[in-house]
């Protein structure tokens, strides 16, 4: 851990910034308050001039050296006191940035950038008119990315394009996530609502449970008919929605639909199978029989130790065979997750789940760094987790751009998250015309998305202003059991608001 002391008084949003640039170094960056020794102090000059050029200038002192950095930039107009506060964090996070890499001999790829969505940076310069050329100069110049980065995110985007022609304009139709909160166990590095399905089953929750969630799909069905709203792509996640019952699942699909509009026009339906134990012959022929062949089987690891060490109770051969099974009953888009830097893994193991990997071909295959997420079993007990060091993981992710060009895959989404190892990212690859609509319209928040279910999030985006505002379902099923028909109303009122709707009573 180290402690930051800042020289000069910022808001605390400014204080947020550079505190995040110093958290791509080091874990756990503390603020220096009264009581505490700093061993990173750094002061800052900035100025702008009367042709709107600013210029910021830093000194850092750390381990009794000092580390000096000078940014300028220059803007054609004087901009908006908004536009004027974030010319300046981008200048002192510059700097910042760039002492801390003399300091540490580290070079972040990423640059200024920390967070959850670059791809959507670069949309939004492709939409104001920039050429691919002026984006990427703007990339480096404002914000310091490698050639290597931009260069995945101009595919990412090139890709998202073909796959959504309409991209663009999508936002006057809506998705809908519907979550299962129930997994066999939960694994170690996990924060999603994920609640142990057999303890749940037997207090009698998750009947109780589906239910409201029957509930939920009928009233949300009435109002996208009353309204006319057509949907694009419906997500079945968690959890993993395969832990409950064949017939269970058959039941809600049938409410699906019986109660959503147009569903001959829904382009993906995509259902999480993400836990192999999970994954049987009858749950299989439910999903055929609802014409749903686009599912997750998701290995992590191909490494029996790991599965063990991270709470995944299934073996690699199990994964292996339930890919199979999939594929024999009809699931023609199958997508399989991986993990980078998992507990004692280095870049043989990975290298081992990619030629796994190769036996299968799944038709997307989405590769994740491990997140040090807060609330995980994980981040709450780090030293029983021996997890890869900085260039390992850098190694790993460089591997797996290598394989996927070499085996046909084409990056289609791209993620970061806070405390990710490395800072690094999560890319979804695919093979062509395989690529998931869902993943990309939720990235690129270009359309709002409809959260049904426990720990559903509902995204809603006003297309005209770009502001975005989130409604949280409960995350746990006893608190869901108890707030079911409040919250769909809720959802309903503020859909209604949204879309200029008389206010449903």
């Amino acid at each position: 851990m180290r402690v930051l002391k800042v020289g000069q008084a910022y808001p605390q949003d400014f204080m947020r910034v550079l505190l995040d640039i110093t958290n791509l170094f080091f874990e756990d960056t503390k603020l220096a308050k009264k009581d505490m020794v700093p061993d990173l102090v750094v002061h800052f000059e900035h100025h702008t001039d009367e042709h709107f050029t600013i210029s910021a200038d830093a000194t850092l002192q750390a381990d009794g050296e000092i580390y000096k950095s000078h940014f300028e930039q220059g803007y054609e107009t004087e901009g908006t006191e908004k536009d004027q506060k974030i010319r300046l964090k981008r200048a002192l996070s510059h700097v910042l940035l760039d002492t801390l890499e003399q300091m540490t001999g580290i070079k972040q790829q990423w640059g200024i950038l920390t967070g959850i969505r670059p791809t959507k940076l670069y949309h939004k310069f492709r939409k104001a008119g920039l050429t691919d050329k002026e984006i990427h100069d703007k990339l480096i110049d404002e914000f310091s990315l490698t050639d290597e980065k931009i260069s995945i995110l101009n595919n990412i985007v090139k890709t998202q394009l073909k796959t959504i022609p309409d991209l663009d304009t999508i936002g006057n139709e809506v998705s809908i996530y519907i979550g299962i909160p129930f997994c066999p166990t939960k694994c170690a590095y996990c924060t999603f609502p994920a609640y142990a399905i057999q303890s749940n089953r037997k207090q009698g929750r998750v009947a109780t449970f589906l239910d409201g969630l029957h509930y939920e799909i009928e009233e949300m069905g009435k109002w996208l008919t009353e309204h006319d709203m057509k949907i694009t792509s419906v997500y079945w996640g968690g959890g993993t929605p395969t832990s409950i019952e064949a017939e269970e699942m058959d039941a809600l699909y049938k409410k699906m639909f019986d109660s959503f509009p147009h569903t001959e026009t829904i382009r993906e339906i995509t259902v999480e199978a993400g836990r192999p134990d999970t994954i049987t012959p009858e749950k299989l022929a439910v999903l055929k029989k609802w014409g749903i062949d686009r599912i997750s089987v998701n290995p992590q690891s191909y490494t029996d130790e790991t599965l063990k060490a991270i709470g995944r109770h299934h073996t690699v051969q199990e994964t292996i065979e339930k890919f199979w099974m999939a594929r024999e009953a009809g699931m023609n888009n199958i997508n399989m997750d991986l993990i980078i830097g998992l507990p004692n893994e280095g870049t043989d193991e990975f290298e081992h789940s990619l030629s796994e990997s190769e036996k299968m071909m799944p038709e997307s295959l989405t590769v994740h760094t491990l997140s040090f997420k807060r609330a995980s079993e994980m981040t709450h007990n780090k030293e029983k987790y021996k997890v890869a060091d900085r260039k390992t993981a850098e190694s790993m992710m460089h591997r797996s751009h290598e394989w996927t060009e070499a085996h046909g895959y084409t990056p289609y989404y791209l993620y970061r998250q806070k405390n990710i190892l490395g800072n690094l990212e999560n890319v979804g690859y695919s093979l062509p015309r395989e690529e998931s609509i869902y993943n990309i319209v939720i990235m690129e928040e270009v359309q709002t998305i409809i959260g049904l279910g426990c720990g559903a999030s509902t995204k809603l985006v006003n297309v005209e202003t770009g502001k975005i505002t989130q409604y949280h379902n409960p995350k746990e099923p006893a608190a869901y059991i108890l707030s079911f028909e409040e919250a769909i109303h809720k959802k309903i009122e503020a859909l209604d608001v949204l879309y200029g709707f008389e206010v449903s009573k």
